[in-house]
This record gives C-alpha cells, structure tokens and sequence, in this order.
C-alpha cells in the first residue's frame, strides 16, 4: 500500500460501526451528485497516496439514487455496494477530530480607523510551486512563492503583510474591525461578509502565502496561558480580547497567511465550496489530508465523547456519522485525522469551536476497489 507506512486499513463488517444503524446519510446524495459533475464535467478528483481514485469512486456516485426514500435505503446504498474499513494507525492511537465553519463577519468598502483590517485577493507576484520550479534551498513544504526579478523566494508572511506589505495594490476585498476576525476567517478558509447596507458577500480560499501553519493555541498552551482541557476558540479568543496588547506578537506567530476570492452566494443556504469544488454540506463534510485521501470518498466517523453536536438534534448522543471528505487544511495531516463542518454563522461556530475529540475513521471503499485491501 504504498505511502501508508503509518497506518494499516482492516476490514470491518457494517454492523462493526458503532452508531451506523442509528445514522441517517441521506443529505450526503446531494454532495454525491455535485462530485460525479465536477469529476465528469471538469476533471478528477487528485489521487491520494491510499490509491484510491475519481474513476473507482464515479462508479459508487453514479449508482446513486438522487434521494433515497428514507435513512435505511440510504444505509442500504451504500452497504450493497461498499466494504467499511477501520483506518489503524500503527503507533496505536486512534484518530483525532476537530471542526470548523464559515464565519460571518461584519466588513466595510471603505478603509477608516474603524473598519482598518483588510482581506485580500491573491497577489499576481504569488505562484504555485513543485519540485520543478522550487528552488533547491527552500522547504519541500512550501507550496507558494514569490516571484521576484531575481527568482522564487519565500512570500513574506503574516506579520509582514499585517504591517502593510500589501497596501496601495489594490487587492483589498473589504475592511473588518477587528484584526482578530480576520485572523479566525483565516484558519476557517471562508466566511459570509456582511455590508452596513445589508449586501451578502462570500469569499473563500484562493492561494496562500506558502508559510506553515503555526497554531496560536498550541503557543498559548506552552506559555501556560491556557489549560490545555480549556483550548477552544472560544478561550483564544478571551484571551486575546483580555491581552490586546500581545494580539500582534501571537497573531504573528502563525506565519501562515491565506488569500481569498469570491464566491457564489446564490444559495446561501448551501456552505462553501471548497477544496473539492462542490459546496460543503454542513455536518456531513470532514476535511482529511488529500495526500493520502482522494476528495469524494465517504468516511463514517464514531466519537464517543463527541456529544454536542448530535446532541443538538435531541439528546446527549454519541457522533456517528457518515460523511464526505470534501476538504483539506494545513493543520489536517495524516490518514484518520478530519475536520468536521459545523454550517455557517455564530451558532455554527459555538459548535466548531469546541470540537477537539478522539475519533474511529472508517472509509468506506466500493467492493470493486475494497479487493486490493481486503484481508
């Protein structure tokens, strides 16, 4: 199984899923139909290092139904024609999830004292890198660079652009309040931007500026300024609002800086799109790392001491869901590592914010394909 040296896959029968029977996947069809057009119409979904590809997956989405009758014709969809696998790790530990959402942020046209910190569009001297154009002495990890006269050279990073590297070329997209805002749309990768005159703006990731991601959560950890049991976005959050005086210094940390484009709000009722091109379907949409997974493939997901977001459908509940891997993010490496997305707006993001909890992956894979995992 090439590029699986950290983890193994088991087969499991469906009745091994904690939770599978109680789970209904019918809104998964929509985004099952939206990957089969872009898979068809546009191109493939990248094949991840599991092996898996778009064309294995095209058979399992055009078999399906555009909506099943009921949650037990749509377990029995994909139990006909799918064969579950428990993703081990081999170090023993299991999977680890964490959820994320789509902001809404309140954002101005015009600069002032009030309405001073800028998202922006990607800068035209920002370019893809690979191993045929990244120079030999920069990271393997860098994704992005800068072109210069005299070549590719690392983008400058968040405290630069934060101290106005960017300004005067007209990439502004709107003005926010608060630098902090801007700094959370950034680790979420989308947001709904919302006018003074009532207008609904969407943008969402576009490039970014190459750095790697630095969690400001982890550094509050090490510093002792957050028990780790608390961290949360919530406890980020007061702490920075509590120390405004050190927002900048532990911004900056993260050197990560991300660029933005816009997006179609013609149905706001639907999330995102986002890294597999189809809008995000909220509580049904886990982000993985497209290295090894390939987008489009679903992933049951069991965490018993994820309990509030089922919860709130009635109940204290176990989460055990079915769900389409139809993102990425930088913090989101390695075989059973997800992120779950909560929906859009503040309740949405009360939900994510907590979301930091162990977790069973198991990636159900069509028969055709489950034969060169089978044991």
């Amino acid at each position: 199984m090439s590029g699986a040296e950290d983890y193994t896959l088991r087969q499991v029968a469906f009745s091994d899923l904690p939770g599978w029977d109680k789970d209904d996947p019918t809104p998964l069809f929509s985004g099952m139909r939206a990957c089969l057009r872009h898979i068809r119409e546009v191109k493939p979904y990248r094949t991840g290092s599991l092996g898996l590809t778009a064309d294995e997956l095209s058979v399992l989405l055009a078999a399906a139904p555009d909506l099943p009758q009921d949650a037990s014709s749509a377990r029995a969809f994909f139990e006909t024609r799918c064969t579950p696998f428990l993703i081990c790790r081999t170090d023993g530990k299991r999977g680890f999830v964490t959820a994320f959402y789509e902001p809404e942020v309140e954002v101005s046209d015009m600069r002032d004292e009030v309405w001073a910190h800028p998202f922006y569009y990607r800068p035209d001297d920002l370019v893809d890198l690979d191993d045929n154009n990244r120079p030999a002495d920069m990271d393997p990890g860098y994704m992005f660079g800068r072109l210069t006269p005299h070549g590719i050279e690392p983008y400058a990073d968040r405290g630069e652009i934060d101290r106005g590297l960017l300004e005067g070329r007209g990439l502004e997209i709107a003005y926010a309040k608060s630098k902090v805002d801007v700094f959370f749309v950034h680790v979420q990768g989308a947001a709904r931007l919302r006018y003074p005159d009532g207008r609904v703006r969407r943008i969402t990731y576009a490039a970014k500026a190459g750095h790697p991601f630095s969690p400001i959560g982890r550094l509050l950890i090490d510093r002792g300024e957050i028990d780790p049991a608390r961290i949360s976005m919530q406890s980020i959050r007061a702490w920075l609002a509590a120390h405004p005086e050190k927002v900048d210094e532990v911004l900056w940390h993260n050197r990560s800086y991300i660029f933005f484009r816009e997006a179609d709000v013609s149905e706001p009722s639907l999330g995102p799109v986002a890294a597999a091109k189809v809008p995000l379907i909220a509580g049904r949409s886990l982000a993985v790392d497209r290295q090894i997974h390939t987008f489009g493939f679903p992933f049951f997901i069991r965490s018993e001491t994820l309990t509030h977001l089922d919860g709130v459908q009635g109940g204290n509940k176990s989460f055990g869901r079915l769900m389409l891997a139809l993102d990425t993010g930088s913090a989101i490496v390695g075989p059973a590592r997800g992120d779950i997305f909560t929906g859009s707006g503040n309740v949405a993001g009360e939900l994510a914010g907590t979301v930091r909890n162990d977790a069973d992956f198991y990636i159900l894979i069509p028969k055709a394909a489950a034969v060169r995992f089978s044991r």
